[in-house]
């Protein structure tokens, strides 16, 4: 039986993550998951958030993963730590899920010179504190500034990030966030639908600002995760598959996929109920 790494997203963001770790790790099996039918989860309480990361973490087990990333910042945010103490040695004290903000916070502090760092997110993530919190505990002088961009999402999911409008709504946010220090040198994107936003977030921050992507950061951290922990390592299969399932509709989700992928995609649905 193939036992992939699993990685889940509430929709299409984590594809960025995915298209990162077949590039650095192509050896594996992959099995990535979009919960589109109940997508966005950024604005849902934390309860409902962990519910439905549990039950799609559970899902992952059952078809043969060993070990789970979750690309989604909100998941990670607002449902990792409790899946990971309180449910796994439970019901699965083998398997191991992992997230994408520790990470970027075991790092940011290496890059910024001035010890003053932002970050950009969703609603749900800025609102969850996780970030302040985490980089507090790696490196407990550095100044962090937040800004929710709940628009870029939607002008990423409905190809409209290329478009002159979207400049407005990133300029608007990048403002605000500069507002609140000049001395921001390097900034966090903590959402994994940003990085297709980069070309036009680099013009309108100064060239001297450093801007960070989550995928590479996770492709990093579990090459050295999988270095450190070789009985895992030896558990996942290698074949360099790649599969894709989505709650939703496969055609949608095949048709957004691509653009966040990089390449075609070809999904299958699964229903959770």
């Amino acid at each position: 039986m193939k036992q992939p790494i699993g990685v889940f997203d509430s929709g299409y963001g984590g594809l960025t993550v995915l298209k990162e770790l077949v590039r650095q790790l192509p050896q594996y099996d992959y099995l990535y998951m979009g919960d589109n039918a109940r997508a966005p989860y950024g604005p849902r309480s934390f309860e409902t958030v962990y519910h439905y990361t549990l039950q799609c973490v559970q899902w992952f087990f059952s078809q043969g993963c060993e070990l789970v990333i979750l690309a989604c910042n909100t998941a990670s945010a607002k449902a990792l730590r409790t899946i990971q103490q309180n449910d796994l040695p439970g019901i699965a004290p083998e398997k191991r899920v992992l997230g994408v903000i520790r990470p970027s916070t075991e790092i940011i502090g290496h890059y910024t010179k001035t010890g003053e760092i932002g970050i950009l997110g969703t609603t749900g993530t800025v609102s969850s504190q996780s970030y302040p919190i985490e980089i507090a505990r790696f490196f407990p002088g550095l100044k962090v500034y937040q800004e929710a961009c709940p628009m870029w999402v939607p002008l990423v999911e409905n190809n409209e990030y290329n478009k002159p409008g979207a400049d407005y709504f990133i300029q608007q946010h990048l403002n605000a966030l500069q507002a609140q220090s000049p001395g921001i040198d390097t900034i966090l994107l903590a959402c994994t639908h940003y990085p297709l936003l980069l070309h036009k977030i680099r013009a309108y921050v100064g060239e001297h600002t450093t801007i960070l992507s989550q995928g590479e950061i996770v492709a990093r951290s579990l090459i050295q995760y999988l270095q450190n922990h070789p009985n895992m390592e030896q558990r996942i299969s290698r074949g360099g598959g790649r599969q894709f399932c989505t709650t939703d509709s496969v055609a949608d989700f095949d048709n957004h996929a691509s653009i966040f992928f990089g390449e075609p995609v070809s999904s299958s649905h699964i229903d959770l109920s």
